[in-house]
């Protein structure tokens, strides 16, 4: 599993806290989505040292990605993110997700977690387009 990039499922469970699967990005998705949480309750202006640590996050989750996914074929369409970006906001969508369950709207609850789900499915097509070379992630540079 430490090559291999995680599925679905294991990304959301470390989201939760609940993932044992010892992988680089599961550890990184987890440390991500304590922050979101953390910075759901700091003010916003104070909140630019959590926004700091969280690009070097999704910087070093994208390094780790670049090392380790498969070279694409030539003909391979490019993705409008990297997994990073793409794994920092299944961290944010799933801490809001969570703290709607506090608020006192259905819909807002309803909303928040139709969102996950839809980011959580393009996350697992993703990953079959990168592992099949039929999609390639953006260099960044």
């Amino acid at each position: 599993m430490n090559g291999s990039l995680p599925t679905r499922s294991q990304v959301l469970r470390a989201c939760r806290g609940e993932d044992t699967v010892d992988h680089p990005l599961l550890r990184a998705v987890r440390e991500l989505t304590a922050l979101h949480e953390h910075r759901l309750s700091t003010p916003h202006e104070s909140a630019c040292h959590i926004d700091e640590y969280r690009a070097r996050e999704v910087r070093d989750i994208d390094r780790w990605v670049t090392a380790h996914l498969p070279v694409a074929h030539g003909g391979a369409y490019v993705h409008t993110e990297t997994l990073g970006a793409i794994l920092d906001r299944l961290a944010r969508l799933t801490a809001s997700a969570y703290a709607s369950l506090a608020g006192e709207s259905d819909w807002e609850l309803w909303f928040a977690w139709e969102r996950l789900a839809e980011l959580a499915v393009g996350y697992e097509d993703l990953i079959t387009e990168l592992t099949a070379g039929r999609r390639r992630l953006p260099t960044g540079r």
